[in-house]
């Protein structure tokens, strides 16, 4: 929505009113039409073709959580996009990481985080890792219109609890129905074979190379076995955007860390093709 103060000078009685401390309230009182659950479709016959994301996992470690991403998008059976950037950060502490409808999902996180920044400026606070899960389902929900039509958007809320002092992973449904998921999670095509690497590699031990190094073996697995999943690249060099989210805050590991973790991966699976058998590193 933009400010027009060309003829006065001043802003519009819309932007000085008192209201909700929710950005997509406040949108939804004055124009409404931005938001992308509100937009008419035109009709079509079947489903519309879009480029979708894949894969997203996360798992929680003592002292935080990491969320990391494959880089390929689809199109039916052709490959859209090599080096899509899936994982963003919602806030200084938290993060979401999207599957479905690429160019959908990527205006919903932006709207997310906008409506985490619009509360934060008029509150003064930020909210509970609870209510940010929480705003985000509500958004989810009001795309049921679109999920219907094929333009899902399903994905992969995670960050650190101040309150709780741990990290925490949510997942949700394309009706905005959120669940918690404790250790570790998956969504996207290639999520159940993602799941099924991670509750092999799983300890509640974890230190934070190790669960970044886990995610990578997941999003390895879930590559071998789905081709809308990209696994590491080294040829093009590219590589899963790993994130870490601690008490510290939101970091995302460099190029040449995910590099480098990529390649050890690689290296393990030369050693053992079916995949590692005890340790981790």
């Amino acid at each position: 929505m933009e400010a027009n103060t060309r003829g006065t000078g001043r802003l519009p009685a819309a932007f000085l009113t008192p209201g909700s401390s929710s950005f997509m309230d406040f949108l939804s009182d004055h124009q409404p039409e931005l938001l992308p659950g509100k937009r008419t479709l035109p009709p079509v016959q079947g489903v519309i073709e879009a480029p979708h994301g894949t894969t997203i996992v996360a798992v929680t470690f003592p002292g935080g959580v990491v969320l990391a991403g494959d880089r390929r998008a689809t199109m039916g059976n052709v490959i859209a996009q090599r080096d899509i950037e899936k994982v963003f950060p919602a806030d200084e502490h938290s993060a979401v990481g999207i599957a479905g409808t690429a160019g959908l999902a990527v205006e919903m996180v932006k709207l997310f985080q906008l409506e985490l920044e619009h509360f934060e400026k008029v509150e003064g606070a930020q909210l509970s890792l609870e209510g940010k899960a929480n705003r985000l389902s509500t958004m989810i929900r009001s795309n049921l219109g679109m999920a219907m039509q094929g333009l899902a958007v399903v994905p992969l809320f995670a960050g650190y609890d101040l309150d709780r002092d741990k990290g925490r992973i949510f997942s949700y449904d394309v009706t905005g129905g959120r669940s918690e998921e404790h250790n570790f999670a998956a969504t996207g095509s290639g999520s159940v074979f993602a799941r099924g690497a991670m509750k092999k590699l799983f300890r509640d031990d974890l230190t934070e190379e190790e669960a970044t190094t886990l995610v990578v073996q997941a999003l390895y697995d879930a590559a071998d076995d789905d081709s809308a999943t990209g696994g590491p690249d080294v040829a093009r060099r590219i590589y899963p955007i790993i994130t870490v989210i601690t008490d510290d805050g939101f970091r995302r590991l460099t190029e040449q860390e995910a590099s480098e973790l990529s390649r050890a991966v690689l290296q393990r699976r030369l050693e053992e093709p079916d995949g590692p058998r005890a340790a981790l590193l």
